[in-house]
């Protein structure tokens, strides 16, 4: 397991318990670069280097600076930082309680796993995480992550197996930019009941439980084949073009194209009785094929059938 990314207390009132955050997300891709010089094909370096004089610097006498005055600096060494009186390095006080439903998924930024910092905290950290869940509520407080302060929200997971707590940091409502801003000039045109009525039809044919393991990064795939036609001298893969679909002459008819197109993709061949004067089959039973089939095999019946054009 990997090491916590924040130990310390949460605290709700009088009631404190210790804990342990790591984040709950990781990098998965495989595919690395480096930067290569073009013409001699060896890996590019990037040094830091002083302003004045161009002469490389150390790690070690690298330090922060804030410019107060253009080209003038007050330097601040790694060790200050560490020791600024935040409270929140290292205590999370839930400062106010609300919905989940009401956090905006635009707030959201990095999930946290919470666990209990060892045994004897399990008991304070289990009833307030019931607390959680039954209320549907989700604590709001700050916390020092990083070399910054942020909001962040503490809930109980969505699988009620899971006796564990999430964490998510939140975004300040600064860092957002005004929606009203990038809305004001979209058109609000006069929707069509019939419309609303085959949109809504679509969406709910196309409806079911959110599985993210059906989600596959094709970016990485399509670069790993790229590497690997280059290292065997193979042709390199090329885009796909989208299918030409055919012409759709309004929304409507997009709409409904849409949703007879979901129906007969939907719909099964059938087996159906009849009477056949052929006598097909033991039981007079055959099979009805789909429209698209039938409709291809009488073009093709009259295609067989169409008598030459005589030669003059």
């Amino acid at each position: 397991m990997a090491r916590p990314f924040w130990s310390g207390q949460i605290r709700i009132s009088l009631v404190s318990f210790g804990v342990k955050l790591f984040p709950a997300t990781e990098a998965k891709s495989e595919i690395h670069f480096h930067q290569i010089d073009r013409k001699t094909g060896e890996r590019v370096r990037h040094q830091k280097v002083s302003e004045g004089d161009e002469a490389p610097v150390g790690k070690e006498d690298i330090v922060k600076g804030y410019e107060y005055r253009k080209g003038q600096y007050v330097q601040i060494e790694p060790e200050e930082i560490a020791h600024l009186r935040i409270p929140s390095k290292h205590t999370l006080e839930l400062q106010q309680f609300v919905s989940v439903d009401d956090l905006d998924p635009e707030y959201f930024e990095k999930p946290y796993f919470v666990v209990p910092e060892n045994d004897a905290q399990a008991e304070a950290f289990a009833v307030v995480r019931e607390a959680l869940r039954d209320s549907k509520k989700a604590g709001l407080g700050k916390i020092a992550l990083g070399g910054l302060e942020h909001v962040i929200a503490i809930t109980a997971p969505s699988d009620p197996k899971l006796p564990g707590m999430m964490a998510y940091t939140l975004r300040y409502a600064e860092e957002l930019r005004k929606p009203a801003d990038y809305f004001a000039d979209v058109k609000k045109p006069r929707i069509d009941d019939e419309q609303l009525s085959l949109a809504k039809e679509l969406i709910q044919r196309k409806a079911g439980k959110f599985d993210p393991g059906k989600f596959k990064d094709n970016y990485e795939a399509s670069l790993r084949e790229l590497v690997e036609a280059k290292l065997k001298h193979l042709p390199l893969p090329v885009e796909e073009k989208p299918a030409r679909r055919g012409k759709v002459i309004n929304l409507m008819d997009a709409l409904r194209r849409s949703v007879e197109g979901q129906e007969e993709n939907k719909r099964p061949a059938r087996a159906t009785a009849h009477k056949s004067s052929a006598g097909s089959g033991k039981h007079g039973l055959h099979v009805v094929e789909s429209r698209s089939r039938h409709a291809e095999k009488r073009r093709k019946s009259a295609l067989v059938r169409r008598p030459h054009a005589k030669s003059t």
